[in-house]
């Protein structure tokens, strides 16, 4: 993607961490200024959007390898997501390792029009065989061997662990020291266990988190609090949220957001069916159903989503959540989360990310770099 040769101006409602500003931002490849103006056009501005977590869209899959990398990456950039991290699944370890090798050749040879390509996010295979939910049964150990062979790539740059499986302990340190952000998932632990994990990876230096709060976890209860709660109240920790209304109840939502405020991170975990009709579609290799933009195996459990950022943002909004506050969840806390600090916030010095959306939250525009990628 080449850079601007000149600055440019964007105007309209200008969302910041705190407040919504109407005015003018000035910038060339980074923010040069953000400026008050009394009248302005009726539009949102913010920070671009961050996904973490990440399978596919538009009919193809991280594991499928560049070329339905670089397809996932453009649909999710039609919704608003600059920068993303192409999620794998569990599946034999060759696969694995070949789906990263090509997240890997994409972030080295960026493609135009396309989102920044932070990473990939490891989900699986050093998950519970006891909490799969849509994981196919190719779970392995993460011994020191299979850690150092992913840090040897150099691309991984969150990783999805249950911290109950043999050689966790000694991955969660690897993995920590090496800047993984380690996420806690898939996973049968209870909440000493899970906060003892957090403990962990903090003491390492490393930054601690939870993959899809709520789910394919234990649940939580009068007696037994379950890692959900670790997560939430363990200061150190962000968690992870698919927030199509599915996954999660509003109301858990709303508690996540009290407890967690700036640590709580909207992602999709879309699968290849985000983007197409209802029907037959594909996760991992298993057969799954998409209906009412639900996606179900067979047996019925919830498989990936079909979610986009820009919806979550909506959903959000619709659920007692300030344009400023859903705007955090899909920028502001990712960028955090993973160590950004050139994206986020609409601050001068940062990237020239944006997203553009009319008075009803529709997406207009996406700006990457200070270019305009897509339009309406």
């Amino acid at each position: 993607m080449t850079l601007p040769s000149r600055t440019s101006d964007l105007r309209g409602h200008i969302v910041l961490p705190d407040r919504i500003q109407t005015g003018r931002i000035t910038f060339d490849s980074r923010i040069r200024s953000v400026e008050a103006e009394t009248a302005s056009e009726d539009r949102y501005i913010l920070p671009g959007f961050i996904d973490g977590h990440v399978h596919g869209g538009d009919g193809a899959d991280t594991m499928d390898g560049t070329e339905a990398i670089v397809t996932l990456a453009r649909f999710h950039m039609r919704h608003g997501t600059t920068t993303i991290l192409p999620t794998t699944i569990t599946r034999p370890w060759p696969d694995v390792i070949a789906a990263l090798g090509s997240v890997a050749g994409v972030m080295k040879s960026p493609p135009p029009l396309s989102p920044r390509i932070h990473g990939a996010h490891l989900e699986g295979p050093f998950v519970s065989p006891h909490k799969l939910g849509a994981q196919p049964p190719f779970t392995i150990e993460p011994t020191p061997e299979r850690v150092r062979e992913i840090l040897a790539l150099d691309c991984v740059r969150v990783v999805t662990l249950a911290p109950e499986i043999p050689h966790a302990g000694q991955a969660m340190e690897l993995f920590a020291r090496a800047g993984v952000r380690v996420s806690l998932g898939h996973t049968t632990a209870d909440h000493d266990l899970a906060w003892q994990a957090i403990d962990r990876i903090c003491a390492c230096g490393g930054v601690a988190g939870g993959t899809h709060l709520f789910n394919a976890m234990g649940p939580i209860e009068g007696r037994n609090p379950g890692p959900a709660t670790a997560l939430m109240c363990h200061d150190a920790s962000y968690a992870e949220m698919i927030f199509d209304t599915h996954h999660v109840h509003p109301a858990n939502f709303r508690l996540a957001s009290r407890l967690l405020r700036d640590r709580l991170v909207f992602v999709t975990d879309a699968m290849r069916g985000a983007g197409q009709k209802d029907g037959p579609s594909q996760l991992g290799g298993q057969e799954v159903l998409i209906r009412d933009g639900v996606v179900r195996l067979p047996n019925g459990s919830l498989a990936g989503s079909v979610l986009t950022l820009d919806q979550a943002l909506r959903n959000a909004v619709a659920h007692g959540a300030s344009l400023p506050e859903a705007s955090k969840l899909l920028s502001g806390n990712p960028a955090r989360y993973l160590g950004l600090s050139d994206r986020g916030a609409l601050t001068p010095g940062r990237m020239a990310d944006f997203v553009v959306l009319d008075s009803a939250l529709q997406l207009e525009e996406v700006w990457i770099g200070g270019n305009r990628t897509w339009r309406v």
